[in-house]
């Protein structure tokens, strides 16, 4: 229960009464400090007052005091300034490095906290919380969703900087990785990051006005123009497919003459997956979309709202992908152009974190407001997780909405995390 005695000094939730020390001082916490989660004292630059006299200095909180020696701070310096040690148990007197004992003070849980942070822990209904969001203030609900979408923003900027550190410092690498990974939707997107770091952009640059040589090097680059990645019962009538062989041929010609090596076609995932979001089709999608020249990160800079995004992300597939998903096996005949469903997945996943990103990273803060503009401009995603937030009473308007809403389940419900959500701090406080 330590992270709730962290979470009730943090916030001053102290029951009713005098606080003393366990020699009878009296306390007053004037400031508990900064929370401090990296090495050193629990809260930095403390104010309490023991016994009259302020102190100004270091917070340790352990659920029990015995556990001060555990952690070795009795040998550690850096605790040498810790004011006041908060324990939920006094079993031992602890002291500095230097032999010096250090004031304790036992803190009590207020039972309506502890209360509802074991109902918040062990309530299956998602989310746990629903009760108070009603009851929340428009100002509560606010802030926090706007904490949020500029949190997952900046998660999101960290996975492209890795990216972009992957790729030599390239960011025009990373967009086309961070818009191959979203052309995954979900369930290939670690191997389309995988295909798109096997793509030699300089190289296929050679042949970019050239749409059947850019589909043989995207295709072949992805293992899906060997024999083996195609279901046996396919495999003869693939062999005698004129475009698979023309496709093949063409791709074993360029990969001699740049020393490709295509990745395993087994990461590829098919299990429950629509035809429409097979590798295939998806791959077909891309080669158009950079044949077309507008897979470069400067194109993105360019657009300046949701229009010019939409436009800069719609594409098509050759004659041949009309009337197949996969090689050796026709379909009736469908265009399969990305549906708007999914240029504006791409928008919100690609796009608007990327030119956040890239904002960052040029100081351009011109780029980061248009990314929340754009985010604004957006209607909301619908899936399952903003249909439960709906239902719990929440107001889910914009994809700036949605995209902090996803936040909060996978960063904090899914992670019973509630004593850092703002939603659970009302909830632990609140008098049911």
């Amino acid at each position: 229960m330590e992270q709730l005695l962290h979470y009730v000094w943090k916030h001053k939730l102290f029951p009713l009464g005098e606080m003393k020390t366990t020699d009878g001082l009296t306390v007053e916490v004037i400031d508990p400090g900064l929370h401090n989660r990296n090495s050193g004292p629990d809260f930095f630059n403390a104010k309490v007052k023991i016994n009259g006299t302020l102190w100004v200095g270091n917070v340790e909180i352990h659920d029990k005091s015995s556990d001060w020696f555990l952690h070795g701070h009795d040998r550690d310096t850096a605790y040498d300034n810790v004011v006041l040690h908060v324990t939920g148990l006094a079993d031992a007197d602890v002291t500095t490095a230097a032999g010096q004992f250090i004031p304790q003070m036992v803190l009590q849980v207020p039972d309506s906290v502890r209360n509802n942070y074991e109902q918040l822990l062990r309530t299956d209904q998602y989310p746990p919380c629903y009760q108070i969001i009603p009851h929340l203030s428009r100002l509560t609900v606010h802030s926090w969703m706007a904490a949020l979408q500029t949190e997952r923003l900046e998660q999101k900027t960290e996975a492209i900087q890795q990216r972009a550190k992957r790729m030599n410092g390239s960011w025009e690498d990373a967009y086309f990785m961070t818009l191959a990974r979203n052309f995954g939707f979900g369930i290939n997107g670690e191997a389309f990051e995988q295909w798109a770091a096997h793509i030699p952009l300089t190289a296929v640059a050679h042949h970019r006005d050239d749409l059947f040589q850019i589909e043989a090097i995207f295709l072949g680059q992805a293992g899906l123009l060997d024999i083996e990645a195609i279901p046996e019962r396919y495999q003869q009538d693939a062999l005698n497919d004129g475009y698979f062989a023309k496709l093949r041929n063409e791709y074993q010609y360029l990969a001699h003459k740049f020393s490709l090596q295509p990745m395993n076609h087994k990461l590829w995932r098919f299990l429950r997956l629509r035809p429409q979001n097979f590798p295939h089709i998806r791959l077909a999608q891309l080669a158009n979309l950079y044949y077309e020249h507008k897979t470069g990160l400067s194109q993105l800079l360019e657009c300046k709202d949701v229009t010019a995004l939409r436009e800069l992300l719609t594409t098509k597939v050759t004659p041949y992908w009309a009337t197949h998903y996969t090689f050796g096996s026709s379909s009736e005949r469908n265009e399969k152009n990305l549906s708007p469903f999914s240029i504006n997945l791409l928008i919100i996943n690609t796009c608007i974190p990327m030119l956040f990103a890239y904002g960052r990273h040029s100081s351009n803060e011109t780029l980061c407001d248009r990314a929340f503009d754009l985010l604004e401009q957006l209607k909301a995603e619908d899936n399952h997780i903003i249909r439960l937030w709906k239902e719990c009473g929440l107001d889910v308007q914009t994809a700036g909405d949605s995209q902090a809403l996803i936040q909060l389940k996978k960063e904090y419900c899914d992670r019973k995390d509630c004593l850092r959500c703002r939603i659970g701090y009302e909830y632990l406080r609140s008098e049911k």
